[in-house]
C-alpha cells in the first residue's frame, strides 16, 4: 500500500539488527510513530508489547508487558521509558475491581504488578493494552482517526470505511474500565484490526512490531484518504472565509507588537488571585496557513467555543481558546489603549472559565487553577500561546493544530462534537492528573524569564547568558558577528535544549537593529524580562593621541548601545507590565582614576550614571536597574582584543604576560576574576533574593579599595 497522508519510516536492515529483541523493536516503532506529527502528538499516544521474559525469583518464563511509562513521548522515548509488568498479574486485578466508582484506586495497584522495579511508573492507559491479546499494541492520537472519532455520526462513518473491521467503543475517561471495554469490543467483533475510541483516538495491532506498525499506518491512511475525498463536497471548508489574512510580514509586525500585552495580561498575578495561578507566562507565536484557515472563517465563533475532543488536546490547550474581538490591521502602537480594550476580553475569558469550575466541581476537586487561556486566537494574523515554559507553549500550540485539524474533518462529512464540559473538567481536574502535577520539579529561579544579554557570542556575555539559561531563563542570543554567533547557538542548545535559546544579529549602535531583536523576542517568547547591557569595547590611550574617532566609538557602543537598548526594552517591560530588571555591565574604571585612560573611563562613569537616572525614573514600574563593577576579567574575555591589553600594560610600565598576575596581586584577596564570577554577580540581582534592591553597584574585582563606593 503506498501511502499519501503518512510517513512510512520502516527500516528493514535496523529492524533486523534488533531481531529477537522485542523491546528494542518496540522503541524502534514508537519512535517512528511520534517522529510524525500526523500520526500522534509530543508526549501522546503509548505503544506495547508483551514478551517472554525470565522471572528473577523463580527463573521460570513468565509473559510480561512492556509499555510506555507515565509523562513520555512516543519520538524521543528510549528503553528507560517503558513500563514492564506482568501480563497474569495486571489481568488478575478483574479480581479485586469495584467498579467505575473506584476507578482511582486501580492505579496504585498497578504497583504490585511490575515486573521490572527499575522501569517507568505505569500510565493510566496501561490496562487499555493488557486486556488485549496481541503482542504489539498502538494507541495513538491521529488527527485522520479523531475527526471521525469526534464526528457526530462517527460510528456509522467508521463501520461505512473499514466495513466492519475497525471496532468502535464510545468515549469513555482512560483507565481500568475502559480496558475492559475494549477486550468486551474484540471478544463480540472477532477478526477486527482496530478499535476507534469515540472522542478520543484509535487502537491498532499486530503480532510483530512490523505488522503494527503497518496495519497502524494503513488503518490512518485510510481514515485521511477518507477525509480527503470528503472535503468540500457539503460545502466551503469551515463555512468559507469571512476575512483575509494580512500579508505575512504585517502579520509578524503586528504580533509582535501585541504579543507582549498578551503576555502581561495572561502572567499578571494582580489580576487573579495568587492561590489560583498566575506568575509569567512564555509565549508562542505561529502563523501557520491551518489556523489561518480556521481564525478566518465563518464558522470560527461557533467552533472555537465549542473546545477540543481528544484528552491530550483538551489538556494542553483549555477547556477553550480565547477570540480576540481586534481588527487584523487595528494600530497597536498605543499599547495601553490596547491593553484596556483587551482587558475586559482576558476578564470575561476568566469568569467564563471560573464559572466552569464552580459549575462541574466536586467535593474532592482541587482547587482552581490558572484561569487565564493557553490559547489566543487573533483573526488574521494567527496564534498565540502562552505556558509555563517555551516548550509547552509551543507543544499547546503543536495540539491546538491537531484539533483545528479535527474539527475541519469532522466538519467536513457530519458535524464536530466536543467533549462535553463535565467530562472536560473530569479530565483536567482528575486527581491522578492533579498528582501528576504535584510530581513535577520545582521550577527554577528564572523559569518563565527571557533574558536579552548583549555581546553575549563569547567572553563575559557568554558566560552571563549560560548562567541565565542554567537558572531557567530563555535567552537571546546576540553579537555582530554571525560566525562566533552560530557557534554560541549550537553550544546553547545543546546543553539547554533549542527551546530555550533565540538568536538575532545585533549591532547596538545601530536602532533598527535593537528593534528587531526585541520583535524577535516577542514573537518567539512573548516579550523581555531580564535586559544584560554587556556589550563594550576598550581602548586604553594617553589623551593627546586619543583620537575623536576612538571617542566616538566609545561612546556610541558604550552610552548610546546601553541608553538604545535600554530604552527599546523598557518598551516591552512596560507592555508587559511585569517586574524587569535590566543589568549594565560598567567597570570599576567608572569610579577609579587611571592613566591612559579618559574616553573608557568617562564612557563608563556616563554608563553608571545612566543606570542610576534610569533606576530613579523606574522603580514605579517595577523595573529594577543595577550595575555590576567588573575589573580586570582577563580570562576568556574580548575585552582585552584590540590593543587594550597593551595599553594597560604600557600605563602599568608592565608586560603583556604579566598582567594577570598584577591584577590579581593589587585586590585584597588577591583573586583573578573570571567570566563566571560576572555571571553569578548579575544572578545575585534577578534569582529573586534582591526583589526589592535597584540603583546598587556591585563589585566584582577581587576587592580594589579605591573602587570601594562611598
Amino acid at each position: 500500500m503506498e501511502f499519501k497522508h503518512v510517513s512510512y519510516l520502516w527500516n528493514d536492515a535496523t529492524a533486523a539488527s534488533m531481531a529477537g529483541d522485542e523491546v528494542a523493536l518496540l522503541v524502534y516503532r514508537s519512535n517512528l510513530l511520534g517522529a510524525d506529527l500526523r500520526l500522534t502528538n509530543y508526549g501522546g499516544g503509548n505503544t506495547s508489547c508483551k514478551a517472554m521474559a525470565k522471572d528473577p525469583l523463580t527463573g521460570k518464563e513468565v509473559e510480561v508487558m512492556w509499555v510506555k511509562g507515565s509523562g513520555g513521548d512516543l519520538g524521543t522515548m528510549k528503553r528507560n521509558g517503558l513500563a514492564a509488568l506482568y501480563v497474569d498479574r495486571l489481568r488478575s486485578l478483574t479480581n479485586v475491581y469495584r467498579g467505575l466508582e473506584y476507578e482511582d484506586e486501580m492505579v496504585a495497584l498497578f504497583n504490585h504488578c511490575i515486573y521490572d522495579l527499575d522501569s517507568k511508573a505505569p500510565s493510566i492507559d496501561t490496562p487499555l493494552h493488557g486486556f488485549l491479546p496481541f503482542k504489539h499494541i498502538d494507541h495513538l492520537h491521529p488527527d485522520a482517526a479523531i475527526a471521525i472519532a469526534a464526528a457526530k455520526d462517527g460510528k456509522a462513518i467508521t463501520k461505512e470505511i473499514f466495513k466492519g473491521k475497525i471496532g468502535w467503543v464510545e468515549w469513555q475517561r482512560p483507565g481500568f474500565d475502559l480496558g475492559l471495554k475494549l477486550k468486551q469490543c474484540l471478544d463480540e467483533n472477532p477478526g477486527i484490526k482496530g478499535i476507534m475510541l469515540g472522542s478520543h483516538g484509535l487502537f491498532t495491532w499486530g503480532d510483530t512490531a512490523y505488522e503494527s506498525y503497518i496495519n497502524t499506518l494503513e488503518v490512518i491512511e485510510q481514515c485521511a484518504e477518507y477525509l480527503s475525498s470528503q472535503y468540500g463536497k457539503k460545502g466551503k471548508i469551515f463555512g468559507g472565509q469571512k476575512i483575509s489574512s494580512l500579508s505575512p510580514d504585517k502579520r509578524k509586525e503586528q504580533a509582535s507588537l501585541l504579543a507582549p500585552i498578551l503576555r502581561g495580561l495572561c502572567s499578571n498575578s494582580d489580576l487573579i488571585k495568587p492561590s489560583v495561578g498566575g506568575g509569567a507566562k512564555l509565549g508562542h507565536f505561529t502563523d501557520d496557513e491551518r489556523i489561518l484557515e480556521f481564525t478566518n472563517s465563518n464558522d470560527l465563533d461557533r467552533l472555537a467555543v465549542m473546545g477540543t475532543s481528544c484528552p491530550d488536546h483538551f489538556l494542553r490547550t483549555k477547556i477553550a481558546p480565547l477570540v480576540l474581538n481586534l481588527a487584523p490591521e487595528a494600530s497597536l502602537q498605543d499599547y495601553k489603549s490596547v491593553k484596556e480594550q483587551l482587558t475586559s476580553q482576558f476578564v470575561e475569558y476568566r469568569k467564563m472559565y471560573a464559572d466552569y469550575y464552580d459549575s462541574c466541581k466536586h467535593p474532592n476537586s482541587p482547587a482552581m487553577r490558572d484561569p487565564n487561556p493557553v490559547v489566543i486566537l487573533y483573526p488574521g494574523v494567527g496564534m498565540f500561546t502562552f505556558a509555563k515554559d517555551k516548550q509547552t507553549a509551543r507543544v499547546a500550540a503543536e495540539f491546538y493544530i491537531n484539533a483545528i485539524n479535527v474539527m475541519k474533518g469532522a466538519e467536513a462529512i457530519s458535524s464536530y462534537t466536543s467533549l462535553p464540559r463535565q467530562e472536560a473538567f473530569n479530565i483536567e481536574y482528575w486527581l491522578l492528573e492533579e498528582a501528576k502535577l504535584q510530581r513535577m520539579p520545582a521550577p527554577k529561579a528564572l523559569t518563565g524569564r527571557i533574558a536579552l544579554v548583549t555581546g553575549s557570542a563569547g567572553g563575559i556575555g557568554k558566560a552571563i547568558a549560560k548562567k541565565m539559561a542554567k537558572e531557567g531563563a530563555c535567552v537571546i542570543l546576540n553579537d555582530i558577528n554571525e560566525e562566533r554567533l552560530k557557534g554560541a547557538v549550537d553550544e546553547f542548545s545543546k546543553s539547554f535544549g533549542k527551546d530555550a535559546v533565540a538568536s538575532v544579529l545585533l549591532n547596538v549602535t545601530d536602532n533598527v537593529s535593537i528593534q528587531n531583536a526585541y520583535s524577535q523576542a516577542a514573537l518567539l517568547f512573548g516579550g523581555v524580562d531580564i535586559i544584560v547591557n554587556n556589550a563594550g569595547i576598550s581602548i586604553s590611550k594617553p589623551i593627546t593621541e586619543h583620537s575623536i574617532e576612538d571617542w566616538d566609538k566609545l561612546y556610541d557602543i558604550l552610552v548610546k548601545g546601553q541608553f538604545l537598548v535600554s530604552k527599546e526594552g523598557v518598551l516591552i517591560m512596560k507592555k508587559q507590565g511585569i517586574p524587569g530588571d535590566i543589568i549594565n555591565i560598567v567597570s570599576k574604571n567608572s569610579i577609579v582614576s587611571g592613566p591612559n585612560n579618559a574616553g573608557y573611563g568617562s564612557a563608563k562613569a556616563a554608563q553608571a550614571h545612566l543606570s542610576r537616572l534610569l533606576a530613579a525614573e523606574l522603580g514605579a514600574d517595577k523595573i529594577r536597574v543595577n550595575i555590576v563593577n567588573p575589573d580586570a576579567v582577563i580570562a576568556d574575555s574580548n575585552i582585552w582584543a584590540g590593543g587594550w591589553a597593551e595599553g594597560r600594560a604600557k600605563a602599568y610600565g608592565i608586560t603583556v604576560e604579566e598582567l594577570p598576575a598584577y591584577y590579581a596581586k593589587r585586590t585584597l584577596l588577591n583573586e583573578m576574576i573570571l567570566p563566571d564570577d560576572i555571571a553569578n554577580a548579575c544572578f545575585a540581582f534577578v534569582g529573586g533574593l534582591l526583589s526589592k534592591s535597584t540603583g546598587n553597584i556591585l563589585n566584582v574585582d577581587g576587592g580594589i579599595a579605591m573602587g570601594f563606593v562611598r
